[in-house]
């Protein structure tokens, strides 16, 4: 016996109305009762940028609403920090260009203005995560972040001045070592370096997958090597095109002792957190750089987006990508809405 067309349509169509998607996103309380990935105060991490002097904020033009911060003021942050429930800053160093050099040897003074921002922020603010970086840009004339030879960037060299830099940091306070320079083998011998000093708890975040992006300006803005750097870090940093290239030295660093990689830049790469977090299932953190700050600032305040919302997205995007946390300079900002919200 042959089906009714008639009836056939009209089974299709009661199929069609008992599926609708649409019920769980009826209302507020629905749309969070359902929701896969939630973005927390705990997934924060906030760098911020130390200067020398005395309650000094100086702004960074390319990046609208972040400063400088002389070390009196970084503690009032991490001060703030805490109460907010952010769990660790990220420090940066402006340093002064007259103590910049070819081989970056600031960088192993303990008393530079990473080391001295730690201690102050140790003894105020012991209940907060410092994570230092660990590379030679900050501390070069040529803005490179190893030593350079004929034109070229050393990397056993580097790495063995890296390791004494990461050694210098521990023993300022650092809780957690991060190596953003990309040489090779780096890793392994910073760990080996912290563990013969006797540092065996302090962490290592490395910088793992680090792209040679366009999106750093203003972050180098911030740190002063825009007018130093001479040429680029192409023969260092990873390219931009390369994807399973990631896997193989988020592998290497796994096996050299990190405790946790990350994938730097956020947005543009979401792709390869979310690769790197299936393939590995190690804590995997995004840094959302200078330039996906810039752009969503300048847009908001330009009155071309939302930012509020537009933040909040991107954020939620590395969320969703697999990062269990993100390096941000909306930090604050969204740990107050979020505490608001909550």
């Amino acid at each position: 016996m042959s089906l009714d067309p008639t009836q056939s349509d009209a089974s299709m169509r009661s199929l069609a109305m008992r599926q609708r998607p649409r019920r769980n996103r009826k209302a507020d309380w629905a749309r969070r009762m359902v929701r896969e990935n939630e973005l927390t105060v705990s997934d924060l991490i906030w760098p911020i940028f130390v200067t020398e002097g005395e309650n000094l904020r100086e702004p960074v033009a390319s990046m609208p609403g972040v400063d400088r911060l002389s070390i009196d003021m970084a503690v009032r942050e991490a001060e703030e920090a805490a109460r907010l429930g952010i769990p660790a800053l990220a420090l940066f160093p402006h340093t002064d260009p007259s103590l910049r050099d070819a081989i970056g040897s600031e960088a192993l003074n303990g008393e530079n203005l990473v080391c001295r921002a730690c201690r102050a922020i140790g003894a105020a603010v012991p209940e907060i995560g410092l994570v230092t970086d660990v590379a030679l840009d900050p501390y070069t004339s040529h803005g490179h972040d190893g030593l350079i030879e004929n034109g070229a960037i050393l990397n056993d060299a580097s790495v063995a001045v890296l390791a004494r830099q990461a050694v210098v940091q521990a023993q300022a306070g650092a809780h957690v070592i991060a190596p953003s320079d990309m040489m090779d083998g780096r890793v392994g011998a910073i760990r080996d370096a912290l563990d013969a000093a006797g540092y065996e708890d302090v962490q290592i975040m490395s910088y793992a997958a680090k792209y040679a992006s366009a999106f750093y300006g203003p972050f180098r803005d911030a740190i002063g090597t825009n007018a130093t750097l001479t040429g680029d870090k192409r023969t260092y940093q990873m390219d931009p095109g390369n994807a399973r290239e990631a896997l193989r030295e988020v592998a290497l660093d796994l096996e050299e002792g990190a405790d946790m990689v990350m994938v730097k830049p956020g947005m543009p790469y979401l792709d390869i957190i979310h690769m790197v977090k299936r393939e590995f299932g190690a804590p995997t953190f995004a840094y959302q750089v200078s330039g996906e700050y810039a752009m969503i600032q300048a847009a908001a305040l330009n009155g071309w987006i939302d930012g509020e919302r537009a933040m909040m997205e991107s954020l939620t995007a590395f969320k969703r990508a697999g990062a269990d946390g993100v390096l941000t300079y909306f930090a604050p900002r969204v740990a107050r809405g979020l505490k608001a919200g909550g």
